[in-house]
């Protein structure tokens, strides 16, 4: 999601950025899915709906999927994890795209009996 600096209106798109562009923190992780939900589309409404307070930015307020890589000891490459709050999708970049990367402290392992799809 971008925002038009002239009209002050937020627009969506799909775009190619590298790995490089992800914000910093512990672990990247391959998402599998994500949901939508109230305030996904909040975000995605011309205004930001209030709640996105940085541009470019990448809804999304949950997401499944694999860790690609962890500077933190409790996930390595291969875990599955889940992800919800924190205030992802809102205040930090969501999983609204293939990739992405948070803090550790923020993933939950994936329940056992559960698949990413499932969560």
């Amino acid at each position: 999601v971008n925002k038009d600096e002239e009209t002050g209106l937020a627009s969506a798109a799909v775009e190619q950025i590298s790995l490089e562009q992800l914000p910093a923190a512990e672990v990247t992780v391959a998402v599998e899915y994500s949901t939508v939900n109230y305030k996904d589309g909040l975000c995605l409404s011309p205004k930001g709906g209030g709640l996105v307070r940085k541009y470019p930015h990448i809804p999304g307020i949950d997401f499944a999927g694999t860790v690609e890589a962890s500077d933190d000891a409790r996930y390595k490459p291969g875990d599955k994890v889940v992800l919800t709050g924190w205030r992802v999708g809102e205040a930090h970049w969501g999983g609204y795209a293939q990739k992405a990367r948070v803090k550790a402290d923020w993933l939950v392992p994936l329940p056992a009996g559960l698949d990413s799809r499932q969560a």
